[in-house]
């Protein structure tokens, strides 16, 4: 075509494509291959993963690593200096979520996770060289600040597929960050102090030996790396085609389609997505201020009213529970949803999620191997709860504005939710 023309149906509507336009290969795409889009669904696993990972990755390791960093004064100290690390990088994903939302709007969501994942891959590894604690917070801010990837990479989960799959496109988001839960901690948990735990492979005059905590971000760097010379066959969905007028009918309609976007209200006064936003953003915080809190309190010892747990142990809990929220989104969800609906299941999720933390306390008074058994049941019960509702909150944003807002709106989403939770790690290490 010489700029645009007739083609197949879509969805049951006739479309116009445009050459050289990637949005329009995409729909080309999806017109003609009615099929799950298997290789896009697996690019978008991966490129979640990358974004996991780095969050996930210090939980095991950080009491540690604050210890090691000798900037708190006693024991009792590490968890707040401990909690301003993990908000250093939310507040930074807080600061920058929705412009790179709206980046991606404008040049595609192609380029944004290109340059996340680079931003990744560079200072998740400046992290684990981290010499000093300010060097710490620098780096997990600028890893938060110009990591733009989880807006954009929403909407490209609904986008790169047809309207029929795009509810197993929204759940690969929070199934691919079931498994950065299992990796995640694995990886740091069982490589941070390498020395300590493998002499023989590490010795103590190695870059290991300097940087106790290097060889799991080296390992996740690693990882961004390969996914980023990946992402050289990862299609674009956003339409770059200039309109023109034009007497043909369906050209009009099509540019009347494409220019909607002009007269949707405002997103702030969109209340069915402001609504699904802040379910999002009060789970997060809840679920940022637990995971730090259950870290620390693990490792403490008991007679500070911790757990006793070594990093390793700390790293098999989440690691089981990762692997709970694996198979919890991939045989459950989906039939709860299906009975109660996104607004019923959230609800009951996450009433249940506040009634379970009452149960913890009690928990330092079991022993081994009662309290291994109990502490991996209730982790479990508590993430999937928290998973039910984040999912469901996923599904009620991106059915709540229209393709030319999606990835902006995901973006807002994400920096209110990042706002939330860059305060749940401080105030949860200060308590």
């Amino acid at each position: 075509m010489a700029g645009g023309g007739e083609a197949p149906l879509l969805e049951g509507k006739p479309r116009v494509y445009f050459d050289g336009c990637p949005g329009c290969a995409n729909d080309r795409r999806k017109a003609e291959n009615l099929g799950i889009p298997y290789g896009q669904f697996f690019h978008i696993w991966i490129i979640i993963l990358v974004s996991c990972l780095p969050i996930s990755l210090l939980f095991p390791f950080i009491y540690f690593m604050i210890r090691d960093l000798h900037i708190a004064e006693r024991v009792e100290g590490i968890g707040f200096y401990a909690g301003f690390v993990g908000a250093s990088y939310m507040l930074g994903r807080a600061l920058t979520s929705t412009a790179w939302g709206m980046i991606a709007d404008r040049i595609g969501r192609k380029p944004v996770i290109i340059l996340s994942i680079i931003s990744t891959l560079l200072f998740n590894t400046l992290f684990g060289l981290s010499v000093n604690y300010w060097m710490a917070i620098a780096t997990r801010f600028l890893l938060g600040s110009l990591n733009g990837l989880l807006g954009p990479i929403r909407a490209y989960a609904v986008e790169v597929c047809r309207t029929e799959h795009q509810a197993i496109g929204l759940t690969l988001v929070s199934t691919s960050w079931a498994i950065g839960l299992i990796i995640g901690p694995a990886i740091g948990g069982y490589l941070a102090q390498p020395v300590e735990k493998y002499p023989k492979l590490f010795p103590a005059n190695s870059i290991f030996g300097r940087f106790p905590y290097f060889l799991p971000c080296l390992c996740v760097s690693f990882f961004c790396l390969v996914i980023l010379i990946s992402c050289i066959w990862l299609p674009e969905t956003l339409h770059k085609h200039k309109l023109h007028k034009t007497e043909d009918q369906g050209i009009e309609d099509f540019a009347e389609q494409q220019n909607s976007s002009t007269t949707n209200k405002s997103l702030l006064k969109n209340w069915p997505l402001m609504s699904s936003i802040i379910l999002f953003c009060v789970t997060s915080f809840d679920d940022m201020a637990y995971t730090e809190i259950f870290s620390l309190w693990a490792e403490s010892d008991k007679k500070y009213g911790g757990l006793g747990f070594s990093s390793e142990d700390v790293g098999q809990v989440l690691a089981v529970t990762g692997a709970s929220i694996l198979l919890y989104q991939t045989f459950v969800y989906p039939r709860i949803v299906k009975v109660l609906g996104p607004v019923n299941a959230s609800r009951i999720a996450a009433i249940l999620s506040m009634v379970l933390l009452f149960t913890y306390p009690p928990m330092t008074h079991l022993s081994k191997p009662w309290l291994s058994v109990v502490v991996n049941i209730a982790s479990m019960l508590k993430n999937n709860l928290v998973v039910t509702v984040v999912t469901c909150s996923f599904i009620l944003q991106n059915n709540s504005v229209p393709q030319e807002q999606r990835a902006t709106a995901n973006g807002l989403a994400t920096t209110l939710m990042s706002f939330f939770k860059a305060f749940a790690p401080a105030g949860a290490g200060i308590v």
